[in-house]
């Protein structure tokens, strides 16, 4: 039996169980249970502390997780990145007072507070910078200010917390962080962990696409084709009317509207857009 261990809490929770459910396992809890056994699918899905779903999967006791790029290098474990899934993106930054700090070279010999400090001590050794790493749980933010540290480096989305602290990020991102499929290398070939790996990616890809019909005159054709090209290539069937056939493509959802503009500009008519809720590709 597969064990499966997604986020029991936090920002990650809701999107990792939901593309679980969506990818035909048993995610729905009566209550607080920390174990389902779905046995159609023969996988136990454990829902577990953000920061522990690592651990676990690196010792070896649950083969495959959902969590954060951020926490997988964060915890130190010998678990490792399968599949990046596409969702709950971040970005990690240095930051300092306004006009303090510019370069990562002048972090050598200051103090830098950080939730994430494996990560960051990691990134300042592969990058020969001797610093000091204050851990703090949260409100990283405050620690400048409260003289914890001259530094902070975080998660920045906007930067208008920062902004607030009067802080500014400097230098390059220490990560570019998202929701990641993990396992132990050992598991690679399992084909469990295959069937996973594939409904998820199948999940992943149906919300990136929708399918787009329609009836385009033959002469018109090679130009809808163009708009339509499809996954590998488009659909063609005939219609009753022989000067016309029918067109079936995916398309990216994030442009749908683009393209029934432009299918439309060269003739194609009964512009039909479907959503996807799955796919093997």
């Amino acid at each position: 039996m597969l064990r499966i261990a997604v986020p029991n809490k936090g920002s990650l929770s809701e999107p990792a169980i939901s593309i679980l459910a969506e990818a035909g396992y048993r995610t729905a809890r009566r209550g607080r249970e920390l174990v389902l056994t779905d046995p159609d699918n023969d996988v136990e899905v454990f829902f577990l502390r953000p920061r522990d779903i690592a651990v676990h999967v690196g010792r070896g006791q649950i083969q495959a997780g959902i969590t954060g790029r951020d926490l997988l290098l964060d915890s130190g474990t010998s678990a490792v990145e399968f599949r990046p899934l596409g969702f709950a993106r971040s970005t990690f930054r240095f930051a300092a007072p306004i006009g303090a700090i510019h370069s990562l070279s002048e972090v050598s010999g200051k103090r830098v507070a950080a939730s994430y400090d494996y990560l960051v001590r990691a990134y300042l050794r592969d990058h020969d910078i001797d610093a000091e790493v204050v851990h703090l749980d949260g409100a990283v933010e405050s620690s400048v200010r409260l003289g914890v540290a001259d530094l902070i480096a975080d998660v920045v989305e906007t930067g208008t917390t920062l902004r607030t602290a009067g802080l500014e990020v400097f230098g390059e991102p220490l990560l570019e962080s998202e929701a990641i499929l993990i396992t132990r290398e050992e598991y690679r070939d399992d084909p469990r962990l295959a069937t996973l790996d594939r409904r998820l990616e199948g999940v992943r890809v149906a919300r990136s696409y929708v399918l787009v019909d329609y009836n385009v005159r033959e002469n018109d054709l090679k130009a809808a084709i163009a708009i339509t090209p499809g996954f590998d290539s488009p659909t063609v069937s005939p219609l009753v009317d022989t000067a016309s056939v029918a067109v079936r493509a995916m398309v990216r959802a994030d442009g749908v509207n683009r393209v029934m503009d432009e299918l439309h500009e060269v003739g194609a008519r009964g512009i039909i857009v479907t959503q996807l809720t799955a796919s093997r590709l």
